[in-house]
């Protein structure tokens, strides 16, 4: 039975709002006319469909026909859905395509014995890849999926559509041929939700993040600085952390007042008073040398506390110093102010020390006698609760006094003198045998420790000397004023005005450490460059 053609699929506009396309009037492709008398029809006794013929050869396998004639082919060279499919030849027979056995050591997939695929069947499939390939190449493309490489230019004046030829099925498992699914049109971005935000990055999100290098150790994770908090922040902690030192200072007065109430808290405050009796031959009073080495000591100290902290913050140096001896050799200037500042800190200290033996007040705070440990408990068991003790600082400390002096002098200093020649340049850098018996670390690791133990003395120092007697205390350690009775010059403010003039010339020192103050100075040691 001849075959009859069927109309063209349309598919939609290549124009919003126009004509389905291809048009009603396009031509449309039509099959040979050898290829009419190829047409068959599907015998009453053979309608079993593995029996039928191939209807494209691409399918099958034939020769004679390759999958760009079958692509080329026109739908009136394909019988219509409602006719019966083609039988095959007399004398023809199907080749079904054959695969990989399905287990080791099998027959190939599928056995001989299976029969292909029916043409209607087949056809089916090629219809629906030809549908599904128009549909694509129909498909508008966003201009955003259009590559950047040039424009591409499109004819509007052709009346029928170029049809790409499809690939060659690829077989399956079981031999009959897959369908490649049609590409999918890209997505184009969704636009940003307008939603209020109410969420913001913490502290982490604030770090600079670091990443770990291929083949190489990753780097430590940031440390916290106070500059990752918010003000709210530092001051909420800095009140949570206020109210627990007066709650533990508030537990230590009550402990304190508990132990020298009770029997044996009485009985050793009677044996052990805060103080035992100086030699006979220890000098009273404090000399006026001894007021202007305190307060230089002072003075450099701070100085000292602010350079080095410096040292150890700073990152990009603002000046750089050399010697002249040796060029190479470069510091940075907040360096060379401290080192310098230690020399003369170290200068005072000697001259101090000289004195004290030569004068006999070393015996002032250097311990004498074993009764100087049970005093300073007394003395700190007084202090703790409130009731300070009583003793005349113009002719005697008490033993916490003389401790906390005598390890300030003979203890932290000379520990801070020999760990910051150990990190200076005045350490000769090839001595191996000596750098193996002091390492470096070891020169860290006591440094800055010694400095906080430096600060905590001053700030428990001056708090104490101005809560047991400012007037008095003052009087003595700059005016060089005081008697024997404990009374006396409770009223003499001259000890006062000379340390505010110290303070005020600390302040001055402060904001003078700056690199337009320094440079000049350190030009007349060396070279300096700056940034």
């Amino acid at each position: 039975m001849a075959s009859t053609p069927r109309t063209p699929r349309r598919g939609l506009p290549r124009t919003p709002g126009g004509e389905p396309w291809p048009p009603a009037a396009s031509s449309v492709p039509r099959a040979a006319e050898g290829d009419e008398g190829d047409a068959t029809h599907i015998s009453p006794t053979d309608t079993h469909p593995a029996r039928s013929a191939p209807r494209s050869a691409s399918i099958v396998g034939c020769p004679e026909k390759s999958s760009a004639d079958a692509a080329d082919s026109g739908p009136e060279s394909r019988p219509s859905r409602t006719d019966s499919p083609p039988t095959l030849g007399p004398g023809a027979e199907a080749v079904s395509r054959r695969g990989l056995p399905r287990e080791p050591g099998g027959e190939p997939w599928p056995p001989a014995s299976t029969r292909p695929l029916d043409s209607a069947a087949t056809a089916g499939i090629v219809d629906a890849t030809e549908s599904n390939e128009r549909a694509r190449l129909e498909t508008p493309v966003p201009p955003e999926a259009v590559p950047s490489t040039g424009p591409v230019p499109v004819s509007t004046e052709s009346t029928s559509t170029a049809v790409a030829p499809r690939p060659a099925p690829r077989p399956d498992a079981r031999g009959r041929d897959e369908v490649e699914p049609p590409a999918l049109a890209p997505r184009t971005p969704r636009p940003p939700l307008t939603v209020p935000r109410t969420v913001w990055p913490g502290t982490a999100a604030r770090r600079a993040a670091t990443r770990a290098t291929v083949g190489k150790t990753p780097p430590a994770a940031a440390k916290t600085r106070l500059a990752d908090f918010s003000p709210v922040q530092l001051l909420g902690s800095t009140a949570v952390l206020g109210v627990f030192a007066l709650a533990l200072v508030g537990i230590a007065v009550l402990i304190a007042r508990f132990a020298l109430a009770v029997g044996p808290g009485r009985e050793f405050l009677a044996a052990f008073p805060g103080e035992y009796h100086l030699p006979e031959s220890a000098p009273v009073g404090l000399p006026a040398w001894l007021n202007w080495s305190h307060f230089l000591n002072s003075f450099f100290l701070l100085l000292i506390i602010r350079t080095g902290w410096q040292v150890r913050r700073e990152k990009r140096p603002a000046a750089f110093w050399s010697p002249r001896s040796n060029k190479k050799r470069r510091i940075s200037l907040a360096l060379w102010f401290h080192q310098a500042l230690d020399i003369l800190w170290i200068a005072n200290g000697v001259i101090f020390v000289v004195l004290l033996f030569v004068t006999g007040q070393w015996m002032r705070i250097v311990p004498t006698s074993w009764e100087v440990f049970p005093n300073a408990l007394s003395a700190a068991l007084q202090y703790a609760s409130l009731d300070w003790p009583t003793e005349n600082g113009w002719v005697n400390y008490n033993s916490l006094q003389q401790l906390s002096y005598f390890a300030i002098t003979f203890i932290a200093a000379p520990l801070a003198i020999v760990s910051g020649v150990r990190l200076s340049g005045v350490w000769p850098k090839n001595a191996e045998t000596l750098n193996k018996l002091y390492p470096v670390e070891w020169a860290r690791k006591v440094h800055f420790p010694t400095m906080l133990f430096f600060v905590a003395f001053i700030v428990v120092h001056v708090a104490l000397v101005l809560a047991t007697g400012a007037l008095r205390n003052l009087n003595h350690m700059y005016a060089a004023r005081g008697s024997e009775d404990p009374t006396a010059y409770t009223s003499d403010p001259a000890g006062l005005l000379i340390f505010a003039a110290s303070l005020v010339v600390m302040a001055a020192a402060w904001v003078a450490a700056r690199p337009a103050v320094l440079v000049p100075i350190a030009r007349l040691f060396g070279e300096v460059k700056q940034r």
